[in-house]
């Protein structure tokens, strides 16, 4: 029998039953099922984070800081949450350790990879020690001098790199940004809707959130993917200077970025078919959604708790809803009640004894004898 390993010497020969296999293999390939090719797994998802800077290439500098050593600190807290929560993502960093990585090179790794999702971490600063807040910027036509301005100190990196004609003659001067701003990347509609839950989510954290914006980036210049680059907060200013510095607050950070993924990669599985899956949960067919969507609430609060992941990290795949201004966090997903009661257990072997199970119904909360009913009716 021929295998597909010697299939190339077979190109070479001009034997006619040679060529007759050739030609019945590729036609089989071509009669194949389009479902065969159609199916896929959310464990193709690929995300390329980017810690800003790093090497002889510092970044922005605050009184007790430099922008590279804190971008790697969230960036590695960023693909800790993923990796943990969502086991079924490839994580991939253009860096892990102080070294610097040329602006093409970061956006390569990204290509080479096939990510779906590009993101850049950096930290901003100002002559002025009164700007503070995080802002999400996308590729595109800046429409500011102080968006200028960000993409500039960003783009500088190149100015460390030894050959920069691999940048088609851009060298971060303002004539250069001319050619550079008429780049749209068509991937804007993508990454403009990730920056706008990036946002959000650091209001939900807390913090002042400055808004999406628009500028020529280099390292989002050849991403093939949707890409952000974030800019955290501001080392000028002396208080969030300090809080970009602490733990409590890189990990504030990292998490309101993980949560604006996840609910990014959620619409996208919805808009191409696919389920959430994991390795321990087989891929669901959408037409065989379960009806009711069972948690164990176990906390209420009249604020919105920071860090979730660290405050309940006895409990997995915590999650809120808000019901008559307060919220309401639950842990689990589930199809059936008794795998929610076991859950229920879990959660008050582990110190919540007030834990009870919840039903949702299309996203609504409903009673328990409700959701019996529907599950009995089918819809």
């Amino acid at each position: 029998m021929t295998s597909f390993a010697n299939i190339g010497s077979i190109f070479k020969t001009g034997f006619p039953k040679r060529r007759l296999f050739i030609t019945i293999v590729l036609t089989a390939l071509f009669l194949l099922p389009a479902t065969a090719f159609a199916q896929r797994s959310v464990k193709d998802f690929t995300i390329v984070i980017d810690p800003g800077h790093g090497g002889k290439d510092p970044g922005a500098s605050g009184k007790h800081s430099h922008e590279k050593n804190i971008t790697l600190a969230i960036a590695l807290k960023l693909g800790y949450f993923i990796r943990k929560y969502m086991p079924d993502v490839r994580v991939i960093f253009t860096r892990t350790t102080d070294r610097f990585v040329p602006l093409y090179k970061r956006a390569q790794i990204a290509n080479e990879n096939h990510a779906k999702l590009f993101i850049s971490i950096h930290c901003n600063s100002s002559p002025s020690p009164k700007p503070y807040g995080a802002e999400t910027f996308v590729q595109g036509l800046y429409k500011n001098k102080a968006n200028l301005e960000v993409a500039e100190k960003e783009n500088a990196a190149i100015l460390y790199e030894k050959n920069p004609k691999k940048y088609n003659g851009f060298d971060n001067s303002p004539a250069s940004y001319i050619s550079l701003s008429l780049f749209q990347s068509p991937y804007l509609k993508q990454s403009l809707n990730f920056a706008n839950k990036i946002e959000q989510q650091f209001k939900k954290e807390g913090r002042y959130a400055r808004g999406v914006f628009q500028a020529g980036f280099v390292v989002l210049w050849r991403t093939t993917m949707p890409s952000v680059l974030v800019e955290t907060g501001f080392l000028s200013n002396p208080k969030e200077e300090a809080f970009l510095l602490s733990a409590k607050g890189q990990t504030e950070i990292a998490y309101a970025i993980y949560r604006a993924f996840r609910e990014y990669k959620t619409e996208y599985e919805k808009e191409n078919g696919i389920v959430h899956s994991s390795s321990k949960k087989p891929v669901i067919s959408p037409r065989k959604k379960p009806l009711i969507d069972y948690r164990v609430q176990f906390f209420t609060s009249s604020r919105a708790v920071r860090n979730p992941a660290i405050r309940f990290k006895k409990l997995p795949d915590v999650t809120y809803y808000k019901d008559n201004g307060l919220f309401k966090y639950t842990t689990g997903h589930f199809s059936s009640l008794s795998q929610a009661v076991s859950r229920q257990s879990y959660a008050r072997r582990k110190g919540y004894s007030g834990a009870f199970v919840v039903a949702f119904y299309k996203n609504q909360r409903i009673s328990l004898d409700r959701a019996r009913e529907i599950e009995k009716r089918g819809y």
